[in-house]
């Protein structure tokens, strides 16, 4: 995959990199990324106990993300409101998080199972970029899920932090998600 606009960039084997930029301040995008409330308008609610160690919990309702409620597609109606665990690793407020995604007992695919997910907010004039590299992904399968979903997550906390209700989030997913089959090896 190549950085040319909002898709996702293989670092390495296992590593996918996305960037978005959003309006400011760095406090306000952290808010989205922590507070349950408003990380559910965009990715998953739950508790995130804010301290290394703490524990992370996520559930989720992607088929809630957009303007009107919408069923999944049968293939992943099995995942709406499915749970996913982890722990925060590292935590710099309000500048870097990074926590482990999908530990055991979590509802995730076991190739998922404790890959690591980091965002990084980095200001750049009066907005700030947000760099989401999700990493120890197992597989193409792995980068596979995790790369259409991110880029959909995120293309919806762009629109939820512009003051702009989403568009579905499934219809903007299957297709994402089939380009990135198509591109990863």
């Amino acid at each position: 995959m190549t950085q040319t606009s909002d898709y996702g960039e293989v670092l390495e084997s296992g590593a996918v990199r996305f960037t978005r930029l959003l309006p400011g301040p760095a406090e306000r995008i952290w808010a989205y990324l922590t507070q349950s409330e408003l990380r559910a308008t965009w990715l998953a609610a739950g508790p995130m106990d804010l301290r290394i160690g703490g524990a992370v919990e996520l559930e989720f309702w992607n088929g809630k993300l957009g303007a009107e409620p919408e069923t999944p597609p049968a293939d992943y109606a099995k995942y709406e409101g499915s749970k996913l665990l982890g722990h925060i690793t590292r935590l710099e407020p309000p500048h870097l998080l990074a926590f482990t995604w999908g530990e055991d007992g979590s509802g995730c695919k076991a190739s998922d199972a404790q890959s690591e997910v980091t965002f990084e907010l980095r200001p750049e004039g009066e907005k700030i970029r947000l760099v989401l590299t999700h990493r120890r992904l197992g597989g193409r399968d792995a980068m596979l899920s995790v790369s259409g979903g991110w880029h959909t997550h995120l293309d919806t906390l762009v629109e939820r932090a512009y003051g702009r209700v989403p568009d579905s989030f499934w219809r903007r997913y299957l297709p994402l998600n089939q380009y990135y089959d198509r591109l990863l090896p």
